[in-house]
């Protein structure tokens, strides 16, 4: 396993959110901006019905870049280090590191993957850029991944009653997943490291 990324870890990476999904291009409120954890895939609300049973993961935007938040990752995988940042009175993290423009030196930390400022004590300025790093400097990932059979969207996230299911359609879709054990495939993994990455 090693140095290997889990697959939901790699689908928050390289899936497109924000876009309309090609399935329910028809409808309103089709953009992509949720993970199906055991798909790997993005999908949009309409599609949740179909996932009501998998790890599901609200993707959201801030200032133009994808973010999560804080307290559903932290389910998934240690963030400890990562600048968070407050949007609607929620702590979130970015996913991928982001762009800079030009070098601000500045007092403070700087991120260990891309040299952004931040602010102290934390030392990734993303999600990615700790991975990075933990892999760079460990190359195992396996002790910051966390045990995660069940997540599901929050009570506030509109499930569009749309499929004439109503039974099934507006439900907080719950998530199970059974007998697994593999870190890399249902986010299981040892949450009690002692190293400070």
């Amino acid at each position: 396993m090693g140095n290997l990324k889990p697959a939901w870890l790699e689908a928050l990476y390289v899936q497109k959110f924000f876009t309309a999904c090609s399935t329910h291009e028809h409808l309103k409120k089709n953009e992509k901006n949720i993970c199906c954890l055991d798909c790997c895939i993005s999908i949009c609300p309409h599609c949740v019905h179909f996932h009501r049973l998998h790890r599901l993961l609200q993707v959201r935007r801030y200032v133009y870049h994808d973010v999560v938040r804080l307290e559903e990752l932290e389910r998934l995988i240690d963030c400890s280090n990562v600048q968070a940042y407050t949007i609607n009175s929620a702590k979130v993290v970015f996913i991928k590191m982001r762009p800079q423009n030009r070098q601000l030196k500045g007092s403070g930390n700087f991120c260990t993957s891309c040299d952004r400022c931040l602010q102290e004590p934390f030392i990734h300025c993303s999600l990615g850029c700790k991975v990075d790093f933990v892999l760079k400097h460990y190359r195992d990932l396996t002790p910051f991944l966390r045990i995660c059979n069940s997540l599901q969207l929050g009570p506030d996230f509109f499930i569009p009653n749309d499929n004439g299911d109503d039974d099934m359609t507006n439900e907080t879709p719950h998530s199970t997943i059974m007998d697994y054990e593999d870190p890399m495939s249902s986010c299981s993994g040892s949450s009690s490291s002692e190293t400070s990455a």
